[in-house]
């Protein structure tokens, strides 16, 4: 029977060596990686979900923390950002001077009001992540879903009401409810999201039928102008009026008051002067006498005075005559 070949190698001492610093490079290699690998950041805004062969084993809150190395991974959940999304239009650059494109998105706008005409809505939704295990793990694509609840909801608000509420004063009715059933569908789907605003960008009616549209709002525009016009035109004259009445009746009032006042006291004055009267008629006649003469004459202007025969009238003109004399040339020597 033949000896089967017996086949043996020396290895040499140098490749060994080699072979075992190659090993400890290795090792070395996956240590650091390990230990680099054990550690994360979450930043201030975020929660850390860890994630442990795919399944959820707990949340790091902000700051460095801590994983089992090659087995754990993380998911960076920004819990404390705003997050929005758009219908209708997408925005190209924000900031100071933003830019928008309103181009290929008209199948999301475009929607049939309540009364069968159709209305062009652009609008967004602006939420935060409030649970981050419902966010990842409840509902496969969370983003998906909820753009396609917001559609929904923004297409049966609309639908309920006629096109010039939605266009002009139901605006903010219609957001207000689109946010009430955003949140109430998000919180049955448990999609671990709050809904803090839906603002209606803009609505308008479809491009063929806006110049109409527009006629129509431009007169409706004018109408309560001149209502609001002649409503403060009323403001302005009705309570003037009425002040200029209240003061008509309030002088009339005093007027008649004061010409009571004047009777009554005419009146009293008559009767003393009466019952004096009675008492010493002579001596009443010639006071009342004086008294008027005393009023009468200071009214008068050049007066003469003579007897009942009318003599001595010349002297006493001259008199007159003379003393206006003196006084002129008195005035102008001063």
């Amino acid at each position: 029977m033949a000896q089967e070949p017996n086949f043996s190698f020396n290895v040499p001492p140098e490749f060994e060596k080699i072979t075992k610093n190659i090993r400890l490079i290795v090792v070395g290699l996956i240590a650091v990686a390990a230990a680099f690998s054990s550690f994360f950041t979450v930043e201030t805004e975020e929660v850390g979900v860890i994630m442990r062969f795919g399944k959820y084993v707990g949340e790091a809150t902000p700051g460095l923390n801590f994983k089992v190395p090659f087995i754990d991974e993380v998911e960076y959940v920004p819990v404390q950002r705003q997050l929005k999304q758009e219908f209708g239009y997408r925005t190209t650059s924000a900031g100071v001077n933003s830019s928008y494109r309103k181009a290929g998105y008209g199948g999301e706008s475009l929607m049939l009001t309540g009364d069968l005409n159709l209305g062009d809505v652009e609008w967004v939704v602006q939420y935060r992540i409030d649970n981050p295990y419902n966010y990842l793990f409840k509902v496969r694509n969370v983003d998906e879903t909820l753009r396609d609840v917001s559609e929904a909801a923004m297409r049966q608000t609309v639908g309920d009401r006629t096109v010039n509420e939605v266009l002009t004063v139901g605006r903010a009715e219609v957001a207000s409810e689109v946010e009430v059933i955003l949140q109430a569908l998000s919180d049955e789907y448990e999609m671990g999201i709050k809904i803090e605003q839906v603002v209606l960008q803009d609505a308008n009616p479809p491009d063929p039928v806006k110049p109409s549209f527009n006629g129509v709002n431009e007169a409706q525009q004018q109408r309560e102008t001149l209502i609001n016009q002649a409503r403060a035109d009323y403001n302005r004259v009705i309570p003037r009026a009425a002040g200029e009445a209240q003061q008509t009746i309030q002088q009339a009032e005093g007027y008649a008051l004061s010409r009571v006042n004047t009777a009554e006291g005419e009146v009293s004055r008559f009767n003393d002067l009466y019952n004096e009267y009675i008492k010493a008629p002579e001596v009443t006649k010639r006071r009342i006498f004086l008294e008027t003469m005393e009023e009468i004459l200071p009214k008068m202007g050049q007066k003469i005075i003579t007897d009942e025969k009318g003599n001595s009238v010349i002297p006493l003109l001259q008199l007159q005559m003379d003393g206006a004399k003196r006084s002129t040339s008195n005035n102008q020597q001063n």
